[in-house]
């Protein structure tokens, strides 16, 4: 049965034809989910277009150039005294002071001081020297990056160094026996600290733990490490300086 509240709509037939509200409901959730669709469509075409718009005109930052230097031979040479006009370098390294010499600038003469420090060469080499211990900030953007291999890098005593094979004694030398000690009939034992470089050398050696007596054991033991030679230590096929601890065990039974 049709609701009482019916509207009439003209076919192209011309033919009235009655609507009720079931009709009308069937057609307004149709038309309702059509224009959820298209709205939501529209909304993401201009979200979308905005994203890339701003994607295309955004512009990209220029990395700043960085020349990288590996060898010794690749640092420019030092600037020369008679150089009229000294380039400024920005030098940036923690806890070094910048050099105090400046560059000379034409002053009237009565402001002009009566005593002027003039830089001399071993000056000048020591502001030359910083170029191989920082980081210098050129012109333009660019920056040097220095990158010479350490090739004679010795760690500290406190720094471990890893290695795949241990460094190896070669030689065995004889510990001359203190005067002293041997007539006092003292013995003792001295912990001894080297370092050993890539070759095999000792270029440091400091006693690690003193005997506890004050017989002359620690220098001789001391003495005695430079006299050593070793095969060096092997990390990644390639030989490493580090440090090794021994001791030296100094015993009147031995002495002849």
């Amino acid at each position: 049965m049709k609701s009482e509240r019916a509207v009439t709509s003209p076919k192209a037939s011309g033919v009235f034809v009655s609507y009720g509200a079931i009709e009308l409901k069937r057609c307004y959730q149709k038309h309702l989910g059509l224009a959820v669709i298209i709205a939501g469509a529209l909304h993401l075409a201009v979200i979308g277009g905005f994203l890339l718009y701003s994607k295309i005109t955004a512009k990209v930052p220029e990395a700043a150039g960085v020349v990288r230097i590996r060898t010794i031979a690749e640092l420019a040479a030092p600037p020369s005294v008679s150089q009229t006009q000294t380039p400024q370098v920005a030098v940036a390294a923690p806890g070094i002071a910048p050099p105090s010499i400046g560059i000379p600038k034409a002053v009237p003469d009565e402001e002009a001081p009566e005593e002027v420090t003039i830089a001399t060469q071993e000056e000048l080499g020591k502001i030359a020297d910083l170029s191989t211990q920082t980081i210098l900030g050129g012109g333009g953007g660019d920056s040097i990056a220095i990158e010479i291999p350490l090739e004679e890098y010795l760690p500290p005593p406190e720094e471990f160094v890893p290695y795949d094979e241990a460094p190896v004694q070669l030689n065995e030398i004889a510990y001359e026996y203190p005067r002293l000690a041997r007539e006092a009939g003292i013995e003792g034992t001295v912990w001894i600290k080297a370092l050993v470089d890539k070759k095999g050398n000792v270029r440091d050696a400091r006693v690690f733990k003193p005997s506890g007596s004050s017989a002359g054991f620690e220098d001789v033991a001391k003495e005695g490490a430079y006299k050593i030679k070793y095969k060096p230590a092997i990390s990644n096929n390639q030989p490493v300086a580090v440090w090794v601890v021994y001791p030296v065990h100094f015993t009147l039974k031995t002495q002849k």
